[in-house]
């Protein structure tokens, strides 16, 4: 990785790139901390750090904690996210979608502008929701700010709702520009970029505050010193072990069959089907998430301050009290059932085996047709499980481990983050290299 950016910086259309990404990513953290007028921030920040809801905690790190101090970019990348979601979803159930996706770039640009709209959309709905949570349970919103003296309260409030929601919802649409733009002139994809720098930014702020707090509340010790080496090592051994498990793949072998065309001699290749362990990525994490979350919002919406609420909050959505082991079946469950769900979307054994067929090639030992995608359908089940048993470990595994090194460290990287992490970075590594590739290679026809 190291050697790549070093021969990279020497390339100066690619040394051109790699400033415009930065400046770029740049602009996005100024806009972390702009904050918007109106909003009580240690009210706000309080609700989201120290509060039950794992999925608020999560998409703050996502945002490198603008989400947390109510800022500009609170929303940060996640309205426009949730709609390419969707609209993946979309294309595999509406037939409409999915001739759409496969008409090439002008089926992708129709496709991309669908996308925005349905952020626009998805960033009024999540505006919306956040700020009557927040008012509703905390009073984080100050409804006076906009009032004239001597106002109603209650006739202002909906002024204040929807200067917050136009500001919220302008700082999301900015941050998809800023994602886009990345793609376009930058490197890799500007949106795993933006995601990617939330989270390091927020890892790297409690790196720092945890041992300066610590000296300052207990004075200079070698244990804080000892915290910090131990939480370094176990961070280590995890990204070395997350590395390996997301560059393991199963190789199916493929044997293509000698055709003569004419004059000319095609086929009698050998070549594989790479399927990954975790092919999914971090999406059943992130489901699962939401989705256990999702009952604390909509009470926290409708019925704030609920016993149902609180109970939720306290046993199910935060994972802690006697009903923990609730918690961490129903997620475990979730994550199972998102990984396979996700697993069809993304690896079709039909698709496959009909392609393979059609050209002319088949799996050794297996008969093309019907046989081929249900060999194949056996394959993908058996990695998908083994896939969603790590995912099902890296959500509780790095927490415990971290908290050997103390509790200030516990939540310095989030489980979703970490996976994050490691795949946004072999992804620029790939990138590089094949933008060194191809200028050895326009050097070489030179």
């Amino acid at each position: 990785m190291f050697e790549t950016l070093k021969n990279a910086f020497k390339v100066k259309e690619i040394r051109k790139k790699i400033f415009i990404m930065l400046a770029l990513l740049f602009v996005y953290r100024i806009g972390c901390y702009i904050p918007v007028p109106g909003l009580r921030v240690d009210e706000f920040s309080s609700y989201v750090t120290e509060g039950s809801n794992s999925f608020l905690s999560l998409m703050s790190a996502v945002t490198g904690g603008a989400l947390a101090n109510g800022t500009l970019f609170a929303l940060g990348i996640g309205p426009y996210i949730n709609a390419s979601i969707i609209m993946q979803l979309l294309a595999v159930g509406i037939p409409a979608l999915e001739r759409l996706s496969k008409q090439g770039e002008e089926g992708k640009k129709k496709i991309a502008t669908y996308t925005r709209i349905l952020t626009l959309i998805l960033a009024i709905v999540q505006s919306i929701g956040i700020i009557i949570n927040f008012a509703s349970t905390n009073g984080a919103v100050n409804f006076t700010y906009l009032m004239p003296d001597g106002g109603d309260v209650e006739k202002w409030k909906w002024a204040t709702y929807i200067f917050m929601v136009v500001v919220y919802t302008a700082g999301a649409m900015l941050t998809m520009w800023l994602g886009e733009r990345i793609t376009d002139y930058g490197i890799g994809n500007g949106i795993s970029m933006i995601i990617f720098v939330g989270i390091i930014s927020t890892a790297g702020q409690t790196l720092i505050v945890t041992p300066i707090e610590q000296t300052v509340k207990n004075g200079f010790s070698a244990s804080t010193l000892v915290s910090s080496v131990i939480f370094i090592v176990i961070a280590v051994v995890i990204f070395a072990l997350i590395v390996l498990v997301d560059l393991a793949e199963r190789r199916i072998p493929v044997q293509y069959a000698k055709q003569v065309k004419g004059r000319k001699m095609y086929g009698g290749q050998a070549t594989v089907i790479p399927i990954k362990i975790s092919g999914s990525g971090v999406m059943p994490l992130i489901f699962a998430f939401a989705i256990i979350s999702l009952p604390d919002l909509i009470m926290g919406l409708f019925w704030p301050g609920s016993s149902a609420q609180e109970w939720y909050s306290a046993n199910i959505s935060g994972g802690t009290g006697n009903w923990a082991w609730a918690y961490i079946l129903i997620l475990c469950l979730l994550i199972f059932a998102f990984s396979f769900f996700y697993a069809q979307i993304q690896f079709n054994p039909e698709d496959v085996s009909k392609s393979i067929q059609q050209n002319g090639g088949f799996i050794p030992g297996i008969r093309p047709g019907k046989p081929t995608a249900d060999y194949l359908k056996k394959i993908s089940n058996r990695i998908t499980l083994f896939g969603a048993i790590f995912l099902s470990l890296v959500a509780f595994v790095p927490s415990f481990a971290f908290s050997f090194a103390g509790t200030g460290y516990v939540n310095v990287f989030s489980t979703t983050g970490i996976l994050i992490i490691v795949s946004v970075a072999l992804e620029l590594d790939k990138q590089l290299q094949s933008q060194l590739m191809m200028k050895n290679y326009k050097g070489f026809l030179k």
